[in-house]
């Protein structure tokens, strides 16, 4: 009797341990349940911790796929590379095609360990160019994309205005006070860093209740998971109104972009503190304990320290990091203080050596984690000296390696394919690696570029070097279910051409506004151009694949966006050279390939216009909250607040054949009319009154349009421009005795050696003068002149002295006063770097 019992314990015991081992992994069950659509997945999860890094072991047994690993993110990472190692699919913004078959291939026992603890994901603008709006539906399909892709450590900023609100409510400020300071929803990032106020606000109730409700959804998702949520801190900003309750209280009046302003209170004054402490143990009431704060005071702004070599500059950022890190650790000691590294590269001027390491001095090791955001830019734009090389191991501190695949959801093809791939094994195999603990990426806008995203997340497991070409044959069969040589063909001319080049942001010159820009950023070259040519000519092998007809209609719309971009500037030297009826003849065309964007877009699952806007209106509870929620999306992705320079540059439907091609339009008949175009007014009223996109018929062959839209445009070639000057940035044309202000936007690109630019007569006679000039990077003069500048011979040269170390992030503006004493003239306007002059 005493043996039997002993056999029934031993069976009860057994199924509980395997119940509650169930209960572990449910959560990553769920998640292959919804991204294999089927209720009953074949497989065995099994959670066995260890204590460094995430790594998973899969095999195939009885026709059961075994999975192990260190946490449920691990188990579902190693369930997607069975996935895509024996060709059953693929998981992803734009679609999922992953089938498992009735018997599932045959595995023998497979273990990956990542080289690293964690995986970290986002930026903090990612929340106003992709993800302000979101529903719990995309949220869920997105944490189930972080799962799949191996994503553990991703930021959670969602509600924060609302336990914000609170705290400052509990201190005294009005509702009125504090929901007038917040912006409108997609600008909520940069309200966060300090860098706006004002735009598209105010917030109210409805708003904060959605967002804590979402975020207990997100979060418990995360943590379900075994992912580890970055959280937001308070980093100082604050409205102004705080002055009426405490009227000695120092608040500084901070500046970003030239055109934007926030109040900023110091460390060192004790209400930061309290804001702190009472902020996260109100969060934390709220949302449960959480291990990381994120908290950012000096995104893109200049630091209140003296200057360099002056100790008081070292101990007040000693001071400064000192106070930030006891106000998290008085709310919770356990708790680690995150910070973005945007600044340690593009603002390293200012963040040298000493100052980062007096910033972090005083503040343990293991209680901070640097997000070493922008490595790309290091390497293929800055052209500097990576992070953990400067700041030799960034002091011990723990590190986060990452890059910046995008800025601002462009839709651009642009990224060096090779070192997305291997870019990581230089800061594994570097002596000053440090305390590096993660591996990650922080686009500012997603849904764009997927072949990327999948390479970057498959890189950050792997230890050894990839072959770029070799996995993409890999990434073309999961996607289309083969990888014809015509296919393998076109990839070849992209990594020659956008995958092989890194622009930081690669726009069309119709996505600024019309007059501004001659050459856009995008690397469009003949190898380009044969390599979508080369992606449209595999459609006969392709024509099946709904994956292939998704990407189809983003190649075709990339082609013809290409032509246009060559059409405005042939438009423009027919109306330098006189010819108008030539310029109109080529409007048409400009606008049929616009419209043919337009319309081939409107069958892509997420680059429309449509989409975007449906997310706002979805969000809002009343009719006034509709159109602010509608007004503040479309905002963000055209002249992001006062018009900057269309920063955002998406390639949706609905928003080129409305927006730009609009745009476009209205600056023409200016041109015919010989009366300027007021386009402020226009993009105006369109952010604020357009209600009504045009709506394509669907019933019409993906492929047969592609080929004739391209073959339409066959014909059209730079080659047939006589203005066609790499450094050219733009035209001019003044009319008889006149004298005129000019504007032209210079890539940030060629800010550097940058010496001055040369203005060059191609039509009519006489002198021409420049009587000012004045040059702007991100919103700040970096130099200007008065002088009196007299044309040589049809030529004028203006020298630029640009300060030594002048970056620029979005981009420079030249401004000139030109002058014709005699007769009307036209001409062109060329940038003169210092190696030329």
């Amino acid at each position: 009797m005493l043996i039997r019992m002993n056999r029934w314990l031993v069976l009860f015991c057994l199924i509980n341990i395997f119940t509650a081992t169930a209960r572990k992994t449910d959560e990553a069950f769920r998640v292959l349940q919804r991204v294999s659509k089927q209720s009953s997945v074949p497989v065995k999860l099994e959670l066995k911790k260890g204590v460094g890094n995430m790594y998973y072991e899969y095999s195939v047994k009885d026709g059961i796929l075994h999975l192990k690993g260190s946490d449920n993110v691990s188990l579902c990472r190693g369930f997607y590379d069975y996935v895509k190692t024996h060709r059953l699919g693929m998981y992803t913004w734009s679609g999922n095609n992953i089938r498992l078959p009735e018997e599932l291939p045959a595995a023998s026992s497979v273990r990956v360990e990542s080289p690293f603890r964690n995986h970290y994901y986002f930026n903090v603008c990612t929340y106003g160019y992709t993800m302000p709006y979101w529903d719990w539906a995309r949220w869920e399909q997105e944490i189930d994309w972080m799962a799949l892709h191996g994503i553990n450590m991703p930021l959670a900023l969602v509600g924060y205005e609302a336990i914000l609100a609170r705290v400052w409510q509990k201190m005294g400020l009005t509702e009125e006070e504090i929901n007038s300071y917040f912006v409108g929803p997609a600008h909520l990032p940069w309200m966060r860093m300090g860098n706006v106020s004002g735009i598209d606000g105010p917030l109210n109730p409805d708003w904060h209740a959605g967002q804590l409700a979402l975020q207990h959804k997100i979060l418990d998702r995360m943590r379900a998971l075994g992912m580890k949520p970055i959280c937001p801190g308070f980093p100082g900003f604050i409205p102004e109104a705080f002055k009426r309750i405490y009227p000695d209280l120092h608040i500084v009046e901070t500046h970003w972009g030239g055109a934007f302003h926030n109040w900023m209170i110091s460390p060192t004054e004790p209400l930061f503190a309290k804001i702190s402490e009472a902020f996260i143990k109100e969060w934390e009431k709220e949302f449960g304990k959480c291990d990381y704060y994120l908290v950012d005071s000096f995104n893109e702004m200049d630091i209140p320290f003296p200057e360099k070599g002056n100790p008081a500059r070292y101990e007040m950022a000693a001071s400064y990091g000192e106070k930030v890190y006891s106000s998290i650790k008085r709310a919770n000691k356990d708790a680690v203080w995150v910070m973005q590294g945007w600044m340690f590269g593009y603002q390293r001027h200012i963040w040298d050596y000493e100052t980062l390491g007096a910033l972090v001095s005083r503040v343990p090791d293991d209680k901070m984690l640097l997000l070493d955001l922008a490595v790309d830019y290091n390497r293929h734009f800055w052209h500097s000296e990576v992070n953990w090389e400067y700041y030799k191991g960034f002091y011990n501190k723990q590190w986060v390696y990452s890059v910046i695949p995008n800025m601002g959801g462009k839709t651009g093809m642009t990224g060096v394919l090779d070192f997305y791939a291997n870019g990581h094994l230089e800061a594994l195999s570097s002596s000053n690696r440090g305390n590096l603990v993660a591996h990650g990426l922080a686009p500012e806008g997603i849904e764009n570029n997927e072949v990327l995203y999948e390479l970057v997340t498959d890189a950050g497991w792997s230890d050894h070097r990839m072959d770029v070409r070799d996995w993409l044959k890999q990434y073309s069969i999961n996607r289309y279910g083969k990888a014809p040589a015509q296919l393998m063909k076109a990839w070849d001319y992209l990594l020659k051409s956008v995958y092989g080049t890194f622009t930081d942001h690669p726009r069309f010159n119709w996505q600024f506004r019309p007059g501004l820009v001659k050459n856009g950023s995008i690397n469009i070259s003949d190898d380009y151009f044969k390599g979508l040519e080369s992606f449209v000519a595999a459609s006969e092998e392709l024509k099946d694949s709904p994956y292939y007809l998704t990407d189809l209609c983003e190649m075709t719309a990339h082609y013809l966006g290409s032509k246009a971009e060559i059409l405005t500037r042939q438009i423009d030297q027919e109306y330098l050279l006189g010819d108008t009826l030539q310029a109109h003849f080529l409007q048409s065309r400009f606008e049929t390939f616009m419209l043919g964007m337009d319309r081939i877009l409107s069958q892509h699952p997420t680059l429309r216009l449509d989409r975007w806007v449906s997310f706002a209106s979805k969000a809002a509870r009343t009719e006034a909250q509709r159109k602010q929620y509608e007004m503040n999306a479309r905002r963000i992705v055209t002249v992001w607040g006062p018009p900057v320079d269309d920063y955002s540059a998406r390639m949706w439907s609905g928003l080129v054949g409305s927006y730009y091609l609009g745009r476009w339009k209205e600056y023409y008949k200016g041109r015919d009319s010989g009366k300027s175009a007021d386009l402020s007014s226009w993009e105006r009223k369109w952010v604020e009154e357009n209600r009504v996109y045009k709506k394509w018929n669907s019933d019409f062959d993906l492929i047969d349009f592609s080929r004739k839209m391209i073959g339409l445009s066959q014909d059209i070639s730079s080659a047939d421009l006589l203005l066609n000057r790499p450094a050219m940035i733009g035209t001019w044309s003044l009319a008889r005795n006149s004298s005129k202000d000019l504007l032209f936007n210079i890539p940030a690109r060629m800010l550097v050696g940058l010496n001055g630019v040369s203005l060059e007569c191609l039509k009519g006679k006489g002198d021409i003068e420049v009587t000012g000039l004045v040059l702007e990077a991100d919103g700040k003069v970096i130099y200007s002149s008065s002088d009196r500048v007299l044309s040589d011979e049809g030529i004028l040269n203006l020298k630029l002295e640009i300060p030594a170390n002048v970056t620029a992030n979005n981009g420079c503006v030249l401004k000139l006063k030109i002058k014709s004493s005699t007769d009307s003239a036209a001409g062109i306007v060329i940038c003169v770097n210092k190696k030329q002059s």
